[in-house]
């Protein structure tokens, strides 16, 4: 963690130093990507090295966070099943409150703002409060982490589309899984791991295969990434068998059986440069 993380707004307005301009700041809304950090964009970096104060997410990896300046004042709001550490709306508040002392904001969050972020929430209230805000992409998880899988959203002849779906909820998931059954998409659930019992029930209840290809990628492109393959039936025992932590997202689809194929034809191709190589 950040040497300068709080979680309370008393503890922040401690951090920040008294600002003489009268115009309010900017807050940036930036996209963090899935962890690596060199998968940030050059823009996203600019912004943390010249923020007044960095508010980051439970999502942003500790290699990026080792990119926070030492001088900038970092603050963790960031959310996990059942705790969130600062409300959305008090969050919100917050960007507005800093920006109105004349302060440039970095919000950085994990992934792209606007894919089950709540960036366009954090929008809304800053466009509403008058305060200039813009927000900056960042590489989406089921793009990320299925690239860094070897797992292709899309390949002809397999699949011609991919349909992004969250896999959190209050109490139940508000999903049309007739309408997903029928696509022949790639399905990619984001913070669904709790729910992979019902994805898998659902599905199959909806007529897709019990048999279709699924996977589930845990910490995607980090240094501990773990991928897990099974079939759309056997989706939560795989989660409990090999004890699956957030964050992880899980792939339906049988693009999911190129894995196996792409990592096959890599480890034939490292033998015969082996074998080339000792000849």
């Amino acid at each position: 963690m950040h040497n300068n993380q709080t979680s309370t707004r008393a503890q922040i307005h401690t951090l920040i130093p008294a600002k003489t301009r009268r115009a309010p700041g900017k807050v940036w809304l930036v996209g963090a990507g899935p962890g690596d950090a060199e998968l940030l964009t050059v823009k996203a970096l600019r912004l943390i090295q010249s923020a007044d104060i960095i508010f980051y997410d439970q999502l942003v990896s500790g290699d990026i966070r080792a990119l926070f300046p030492k001088s900038t004042p970092a603050v963790y709001v960031g959310k996990v099943k059942n705790h969130h550490s600062v409300a959305q709306e008090d969050l919100n508040q917050m960007l507005v409150d800093h920006a109105l002392t004349g302060l440039t904001v970095c919000r950085i969050k994990g992934g792209d703002p606007f894919i089950f972020g709540r960036g366009g929430e954090e929008l809304l209230t800053l466009r509403q409060a008058g305060i200039e805000a813009e927000v900056v992409p960042g590489i989406t998880a089921a793009s990320g982490c299925s690239t860094s899988a070897d797992i292709p959203l899309t390949h002809r002849g397999i699949a011609q589309g991919c349909t992004l779906v969250t896999g959190h909820g209050e109490t139940t998931l508000n999903v049309d899984w007739q309408a997903l059954a029928a696509l022949e998409h790639t399905l990619v659930f984001y913070m669904g791991v709790s729910r992979a019992g019902l994805i898998s029930s659902q599905l199959t209840g909806a007529g897709l295969a019990d048999t279709t290809p699924a996977a589930i990628i845990e910490n995607g492109c980090r240094s501990n990434q773990r991928v897990v393959t099974t079939t759309l039936a056997e989706l939560a025992q795989a989660v409990d068998k090999h004890q699956v932590k957030s964050p992880a997202i899980i792939m339906v689809g049988h693009v999911v059986d190129l894995h196996s194929q792409l990592n096959a034809r890599a480890l034939v191709n490292s033998h015969a440069l082996c074998n080339s190589l000792s000849a």
